[in-house]
C-alpha cells in the first residue's frame, strides 16, 4: 500500500512539473476577438455594485456601465429574515467591507459574450447578468456566508469561486451555474488560478486577516494557509504546498505564509506571489518546489508602521505579468504607488503614484498593466516598456478586481440603463 502511495505521488509530481515546463501556447492577448464581439475591460465597483465596462486598450474610454444588484430588495429581504445571516452580512460590512457592503468582487463574462458572471461577496453568491436586459439570468448561493475571488478556465466554460467562510471552492457551468465540482482548501480560499491548459486549479488560503494579532509571533494564530492543487477534472487533490516550510528554509521566519495574488510566468515554471503584511514579492520554482528569490520594493514613508491600520493584513496586493514574460506589475496597495519589476533582473521601474491600488491586470493589446486604485475610484494604465503611466480613467465606489472580457460589438450597456 505504501509503495502504491509513492509511486502515485510521484506520477502527480511529474505531472504538475510537466505542465510548468511545457512551452507557453496560450494565444497572445492582443488575439481578436470573436465575431460580432469586441474586447473590454470589466471594473467591479464593490462598494456601489456596479461594474464599468471600458476599452481595453488605447484611452480605455467608459464604453458603460452594468448594475450588478439588480435583484438588491430581494437578497435583502432574505438577509433581513434570517438572524445569522444578517449578523455575517453585518460583520463583512464592519470588516472586509471597511465599513461598506461588498457587492462586486470578481467578474467574468461568457464566451458569447451575453453575461458577466459576478461574485459578491455580502450576498455569498454568484450571479449572471445579462448584458442586454440587465437582468438576472441564474443564481448560485456558495456555502457558507461569503464570496471571494473567481478564476475562469482557459476555455471559458467553467468559473471557480471561492467560498470563503466554507473553506471550498466551487467550480460552475458558466453558462447555465450549475455545479460541477467542487472541493475543500485551507481556511479562507481567496486567489484561485487555472493552469493555461486547464488541468490543474491552484487555490490560496489567506487563513484570518481580520484580526489584530499582527506580529509575527502570533502568526500562527491565523489559520490553516496553503496552497491547494487540484485535477480540475475530477477536482480531485493532488498536491499541497506548504508555503510555511518553504518561506522557512529560504531564511524567512518571520515573514506570513499567507500567499495573497499570485501570477504564474507564461510557462508556469515559476510563480510570482505577495504574502500579508509584505512591502514585495517571492519567486517559486514549481518544478525544484523550491522559494528561490525575494524581492523587496520600496516603502513609502507616510505608511504607518502599524500592521493593524493595514486592509486586511496586505501590504501590497495584486500582481500581473506581461504576455512576453519580461515584466512583472505590482500594486503596492498600503504604500500608494504601482510599479513594473524587469522578471530577470528583479529591478523596478519608476514607482507611479496610485491611490490604494488594489489589483494589476494586463491591457488587450498587451501593453500596458492596468491597476485599479481604490482610494482614488479610477483605473490607471502603465506601460510595462517604460514603467510609466499613460492614463487614467474615472470608475465607480472602490474598483477592485479588472478583467479583460466581451461584449457585443454595438453594446453601450443594458437597456433602460
Amino acid at each position: 500500500m505504501a509503495a502504491s502511495r509513492t509511486r502515485h505521488l510521484c506520477s502527480v509530481a511529474a505531472a504538475l512539473v510537466l505542465t510548468a515546463a511545457a512551452p507557453a501556447t496560450a494565444a497572445s492577448a492582443a488575439s481578436a476577438s470573436p465575431d460580432g464581439l469586441r474586447e473590454v475591460l470589466f471594473v467591479g465597483n464593490n462598494w456601489d455594485g456596479t461594474a464599468d465596462v471600458i476599452r481595453s486598450s488605447g484611452d480605455y474610454a467608459k464604453i458603460g456601465r452594468i448594475d450588478v444588484v439588480p435583484d438588491k430588495d430581494a437578497r435583502m429581504a432574505e438577509i433581513n429574515a434570517d438572524p445569522i445571516r444578517w449578523i455575517y452580512f453585518q460583520a463583512i460590512r464592519s470588516s472586509v467591507g471597511e465599513g461598506h457592503d461588498q457587492f462586486a468582487d470578481d467578474m467574468y463574462s461568457t464566451p458569447d459574450g451575453r453575461a458577466v458572471v459576478v461574485s459578491r461577496p455580502s450576498f455569498a453568491d454568484v450571479v449572471s447578468i445579462d448584458l442586454a436586459s440587465g437582468k438576472v439570468n441564474w443564481r448560485f448561493a456558495v456555502s457558507g456566508y461569503r464570496a471571494d475571488h473567481m478564476a475562469v478556465s482557459p476555455d471559458g466554460t467553467r468559473v471557480a469561486v471561492s467560498a470563503s467562510t466554507a473553506n471550498t471552492v466551487h467550480v460552475l457551468d458558466i453558462a447555465t451555474g450549475k455545479q460541477l465540482g467542487s472541493f475543500a482548501t485551507g481556511d479562507k480560499p481567496h486567489e484561485t488560478v487555472f493552469t493555461k491548459d486547464g488541468a490543474y486549479l491552484w487555490n490560496m488560503s489567506i487563513g484570518d486577516v481580520n484580526t489584530a494579532l499582527d506580529t509575527p509571533g502570533w502568526d500562527w494564530t491565523k489559520g490553516d494557509r496553503r496552497i491547494t492543487v487540484v485535477d480540475a477534472t475530477t477536482y480531485k487533490q493532488v498536491k499541497v504546498i506548504d508555503m510555511r516550510q518553504r518561506l522557512d528554509a529560504f531564511g524567512l521566519k518571520d515573514f506570513s505564509d499567507a500567499v495573497r495574488p499570485a501570477v504564474f510566468s507564461p510557462d508556469e515554471s515559476k510563480l510570482y506571489f505577495q504574502v500579508s503584511f509584505f512591502n514585495g514579492f517571492l519567486e517559486y520554482d514549481v518544478a525544484s518546489d523550491k522559494i528561490t528569490r525575494l524581492k523587496t520594493l520600496p516603502k513609502n514613508p507616510a505608511t504607518s508602521e502599524d500592521r493593524t491600520t493595514w486592509v486586511n493584513d496586505s501590504r501590497h496586493h495584486g500582481m500581473s505579468v506581461n504576455p512576453g514574460g519580461t515584466k512583472l506589475c505590482v500594486a503596492g496597495t498600503m504604500d500608494d504607488y504601482a510599479a513594473v519589476v524587469d522578471r530577470t533582473s528583479l529591478q523596478e521601474g519608476p514607482l507611479v503614484p496610485a491611490s490604494k491600488p488594489y489589483w494589476a491586470t494586463v491591457s488587450g493589446d498587451g501593453k500596458d498593466c492596468v491597476v485599479s486604485e481604490s482610494g482614488a475610484d479610477q483605473v490607471t494604465a502603465i506601460d510595462f516598456a517604460t514603467g510609466r503611466k499613460v492614463a487614467s480613467v474615472p470608475v465607480g465606489d472602490h474598483p477592485q478586481r479588472v478583467r479583460l472580457g466581451h461584449v457585443p460589438a454595438d453594446w453601450t450597456g443594458p437597456d433602460g440603463g
